[in-house]
C-alpha cells in the first residue's frame, strides 16, 4: 500500500511539474506565455476603443489622450489578474487598482463615446476575480449599475446590449475562482488522505508484528534465561531449553513470512483505485469497471491480476503518452476452466523499445505461476494488454458471464 501510494505520489508530482500550476505564480518563461494565452483572448472587448482612437474621429489631444488612458487601463488590468493568479497584491492595493480601471472607464467613456463601454466588462472581471467574494457580489451590480448610468449619457443601446455581459461574466469569474480553490483543497485532501493511508499501514504493520513477535520472543528470552541457568549443572534440561527455543524461533520466522507476504499481495479492488487516481493525475481519460465480481476467485489469481492491473497502468502513465485507457474485467468460460480476464487498452504509442520490457517479462513469469497467460499487443489506435488467470474450479462455471 505505502509503496503504489509513494509510486503514484511521484507520478502526480512528475505530471505537476509539467503542467501550469493553477492558482499559482509562474515558474518559468514557459509558464508565463501559457497564461498569457489563456488572459490575452479576454482582450476582444479593446478591439472598439481601438477602431474609435484608429478611425480619427477626435481631436489630436483627444486621440493622444484615449491611447494613454488605453495602455494604463489595459496594463492595470493585466497586472491586477495576472498576479491574482499567484501571489496577490494586498488587499488595499486590490481596492485601489479596481478603483483606477473603474475611474477610467467612466472617464474615458464620457470622454470619447459609447464604444468604450466595453471596458466595464474588465471591471468586471477585476471584480470577480480579485474581490473576496461576499465584495463581489455586491460589486459586480454596483458596476453593471455605472455601465447604465454611464450608457445614459452616451449610447444606451450600447449599455443594453453589455449589460448581460457585464453582469454574468464578472459572476462566472467568483465561479471559476471558487472550482480553482476546490481544485487545489481537494489535492491536499488526496496527499492528505495518501499520507495517512500510508501511516496507518504503517501502524497496522508494526501492531501485527507485535502480536505475531511478542509472544514468541518473551518466550524465547524466557527459556535463553532458563537454559542459562541449567547448563552447567543440567546441561540436558539445558539442551531441552535450548531446542524448544529453536521450535518458538521457527515458528516465528514462518509467521513473520506469512505476515509479510500478505502485506505485499495486492488487492484488485484497491488497484482499481490506485490506476482510477493514476491515470486521472496524468490526464489520462480512463475508463474502468465498479467492484470487481471476484466470487469463488483464488486469492493468488486475484494478486496476480492485481499486479498485472498495476503493471499496465504504469506502462500507460509513464511511457504510451495516451488520452484514454479502458479497463474491463469479465468471467469467460474456457476449455481449460473458468478464467477471469484483464484487458487494459490505451490509445498511445505503446511505450518506448522494439521488444517488451522487463517488466512485462516478469509479469508474464508471474501470470504463468499462477496457471494464467498474457498477451500483450499493439493495435491500429495503441496498445492492448491482456492477462487471464483461473477463476476457480468447475464448479464455479455457472457464475461465469
Amino acid at each position: 500500500m505505502s509503496a503504489m501510494t509513494d509510486e503514484l505520489r511521484g507520478d502526480e508530482e512528475a505530471r505537476a511539474e509539467r503542467l501550469v500550476r493553477i492558482g499559482r505564480p509562474p515558474r518559468n518563461r514557459g509558464e508565463v506565455i501559457r497564461k498569457l494565452v489563456w488572459i490575452v483572448p479576454w482582450l476582444v472587448f479593446l478591439s472598439s476603443p481601438v477602431r474609435d482612437l484608429a478611425s480619427g474621429h477626435h481631436t489630436g489631444s483627444a486621440t493622444a489622450a484615449g491611447w494613454a488612458g488605453l495602455t494604463v487601463f489595459t496594463g492595470t488590468y493585466l497586472a491586477l489578474v495576472f498576479r491574482n493568479m499567484g501571489r496577490a497584491f494586498p488587499g488595499r492595493m486590490v481596492c485601489a487598482l479596481v478603483g483606477v480601471l473603474w475611474l477610467l472607464a467612466v472617464v474615458l467613456t464620457l470622454s470619447l463615446g459609447g464604444s468604450w463601454l466595453g471596458l466595464f466588462v474588465y471591471v468586471s472581471v477585476a471584480c470577480g476575480v480579485t474581490f473576496p467574494l461576499r465584495a463581489a457580489y455586491w460589486a459586480i451590480p454596483a458596476t453593471t449599475l455605472s455601465l447604465m448610468l454611464v450608457g445614459l449619457r452616451t449610447d444606451l443601446d450600447s449599455a443594453w446590449g453589455l449589460f448581460l455581459v457585464v453582469l454574468l461574466v464578472g459572476y462566472s469569474m467568483t465561479g471559476v475562482r471558487q472550482l480553482v480553490r476546490t481544485t487545489v483543497e481537494l489535492r491536499k485532501a488526496r496527499a492528505t488522505v495518501a499520507q495517512l493511508a500510508a501511516n496507518e499501514e504503517r501502524l497496522r504493520l508494526a501492531r501485527d508484528l507485535h502480536d505475531l513477535l511478542g509472544h514468541s520472543l518473551s518466550l524465547i528470552t524466557l527459556k535463553s534465561e532458563l537454559a542459562g541457568r541449567m547448563l552447567p549443572d543440567h546441561p540436558d534440561k539445558a539442551a531441552q531449553q535450548v531446542s524448544d527455543i529453536e521450535q518458538v524461533s521457527r515458528q516465528a520466522l514462518v509467521d513473520v513470512r506469512e505476515a509479510v507476504s500478505g502485506y505485499r499481495r495486492p488487492r484488485l479492488a484497491a488497484e482499481l483505485a490506485g490506476a482510477q487516481v493514476a491515470l486521472t493525475a496524468a490526464g489520462v481519460t480512463a475508463q474502468l469497471p465498479a467492484e470487481p465480481d471476484l466470487d469463488g476467485v483464488p486469492e493468488e489469481s486475484e494478486s496476480t491480476l492485481a499486479w498485472a492491473l498495476r503493471e499496465a497502468v504504469t506502462n500507460v502513465v509513464r511511457h504510451s503518452g495516451a488520452r484514454r485507457c479502458t479497463v474491463e474485467l469479465l468471467h469467460r468460460q474456457t476449455l481449460d476452466g473458468p478464467r477471469l480476464e484483464l484487458t487494459v487498452a490505451d490509445d498511445g504509442s505503446g511505450g518506448s523499445g522494439n521488444g517488451p520490457g522487463n517488466g512485462l517479462n516478469g509479469l508474464t513469469e508471474r501470470l504463468e505461476k499462477a496457471g494464467g497467460t498474457l498477451e500483450a499487443t499493439g493495435t491500429r489506435h495503441g496498445f492492448r494488454l491482456v492477462a487471464r488467470v483461473p477463476a476457480g474450479s468447475a464448479a464455479d462455471v455457472g457464475s461465469a458471464t
